[in-house]
């Protein structure tokens, strides 16, 4: 090999050092921003649900040591009337609530979708709910509206309704005023609706014109097909936050799941049985029961969007 042949060589491992220096430096500064990540997911996520499994087989009261148990707090349940009159309420808020909402916030949403003026300011008043709506404010809010000598009930005595229940205070309709509360919040999902609103081609819509379709028949079979991913990612999410409901029932209950436990939400009676009885063993059980419910729901949900779900490939 020449000279100038050895020097080539040499200039090319001296390049390939470089550049392997400088890919080595990006790993070493990639692992460090992943540091933070990585010991959030240890130590705020993983490692306090791997001790409340433990602790769900456990029989604990914060005071004393741990004593093991089993599976006894899973097969307690089965025979705990409070706890399956929690899971209907929470089945039956989800179930009403999810739908009226998404109904809700599709309405509003294909109404703002029209190009009307001042779209962002009525989009950003709609949105605020969503804001508020988990919020002790609103939710003492709400109480007052709805109780006895609330607002509510001023404007029905003012339409000549003088009989009207103390709504948050009667069991037949405490949980309809959680329920209306929650379609009030229907502002995140609103938004969600109007962007996939926004990437339904125009041109389908002028091709149905022009073979006569109407309003309905246009939204029927253009729109709906069309943003039937974005509903699916809508419902999904929205069940998992209803399961999830607990401020809204622990305030204008006053804590107590009251009146006679129409508004006991499965996560308030977890909370009142691990922090007001010192159940922690057997709350940590529920909270495990609780995320294979919303798992299961999930997976469902998933399974199912084969059948109505319909992605552009």
């Amino acid at each position: 090999m020449s000279a100038l042949g050895e020097l080539r060589t040499l200039r090319k491992q001296e390049k390939s050092q470089v550049l392997s220096e400088a890919a080595r430096k990006e790993e070493r500064a990639a692992y460090l921003f992943l540091v933070p990540w990585l010991a959030g997911l240890v130590l705020i996520t993983a490692g306090p649900m791997v001790a409340s499994l433990y602790v769900s087989l456990t029989d604990y009261n914060l005071l004393q040591p741990p004593e093991f148990l089993g599976l006894d707090n899973y097969v307690q349940m089965l025979d705990d009337e409070r706890l399956l009159n929690s899971l209907g309420v929470t089945f039956a808020y989800v179930f009403v609530s999810v739908p009226l909402q998404l109904a809700a916030a599709l309405g509003i949403a294909v109404v703002l979708n029209r190009g009307m003026r001042g779209l962002a300011f009525y989009r950003s008043v709609y949105y605020l709910p969503s804001l508020l709506g988990g919020s002790v404010a609103v939710a003492v809010l709400w109480r007052r509206l709805f109780g006895a000598d609330g607002l509510v009930n001023q404007g029905l005595a003012l339409l000549g309704v003088h009989d009207a229940p103390a709504w948050v205070a009667d069991p037949d309709t405490a949980l309809g005023t959680l329920v209306v509360l929650n379609v009030w919040t229907f502002g995140a999902p609103m938004v969600i609706f109007l962007a996939g609103l926004r990437q339904v081609p125009v041109s389908l819509y002028e091709a149905a014109a022009v073979d006569g379709a109407g309003r309905w028949a246009r939204f029927a079979r253009i729109t709906l097909p069309m943003i039937t991913p974005i509903i699916f990612f809508n419902v999904v999410l929205q069940i998992i936050h209803a399961f999830q409901a607990f401020t809204q029932a622990f305030i204008v209950s006053g804590g107590t799941g009251g009146p006679s436990d129409a508004t006991m939400f499965f996560t308030l009676y977890l909370y009142q049985t691990g922090f007001g009885n010192f159940q922690m063993g057997y709350a940590s059980a529920m909270a495990w029961v609780l995320l294979v419910i919303v798992a299961a729901f999930t997976a469902i949900n998933f399974w199912a969007s084969r059948f109505w779900v319909f992605y552009d490939d």
